[in-house]
């Protein structure tokens, strides 16, 4: 079965596919539609009700202030680096209409296991990326060193706080190619036992 548009729900799920935010053009979501794109975010498994994940929007006008934190924070850590790391570094906050970063926000006190938090924080992004898809825009989850970086982390929040990713919001500024998907056959099997090796 194919699905070449988004008038049902399964056609919805099946044609989703990130966009490079670096193409990403107006307009992006506004902020009533940002606020439903979060909550539905937010209806995700979550076992013990702990929401162990936050939601940061940076503002348009706030671009600029974040990108030069993020500049500040990658010459405190890599003194060293070129011009062309500082300007890739300059330019990475600045894409696309909207941004949204995901932090993964723990609760270390709780019996809930922190793997199956983390495993929440992932479905809510992947939640935020279906809502995005859902009203026509496009999102481009993203990690890279700003958010393996502790003092980009602190710009958002503190430890034992995770950046979990960047998700810039938009038009696609050119069409969305389909990338090779999993090979299904290699992917699902169907198990038959212990005597079956796990398989």
């Amino acid at each position: 079965m194919t699905f070449n548009d988004r008038s049902t729900p399964l056609s919805l799920l099946a044609t989703r596919r990130s966009g490079k935010a670096r193409d990403m053009i107006a307009p992006g979501p506004d902020a009533g539609e940002l606020d439903q794109i979060l909550q539905i975010a937010a209806r995700t498994p979550d076992h013990g009700k702990l929401a162990p994940w936050r939601f940061v929007i940076v503002p348009t006008d706030q671009r600029d202030s974040l990108a030069a934190a993020i500049v500040d924070a990658y010459r405190a850590e890599k003194p060293g680096a070129g011009r062309l790391e500082i300007e890739a570094m300059d330019q990475f906050a600045r894409q696309a209409p909207a941004l949204v970063v995901v932090l993964a926000s723990p609760k270390v006190e709780s019996h809930i296991p922190l793997w199956e938090q983390e495993l929440s924080v992932g479905a809510a992004t992947m939640n935020l990326e279906h809502a995005v898809h859902a009203m026509g825009y496009a999102a481009c989850w993203l990690t890279g060193w700003a958010a393996f970086s502790d003092r980009v982390r602190d710009l958002f929040g503190a430890a034992p706080e995770r950046i979990a990713g960047f998700v810039f919001i938009g038009t696609p500024g050119k069409p969305l190619e389909e990338r090779p998907r999993p090979d299904m056959a290699k992917t699902v099997s169907i198990w038959a036992g212990p005597a079956a090796g796990g398989n």
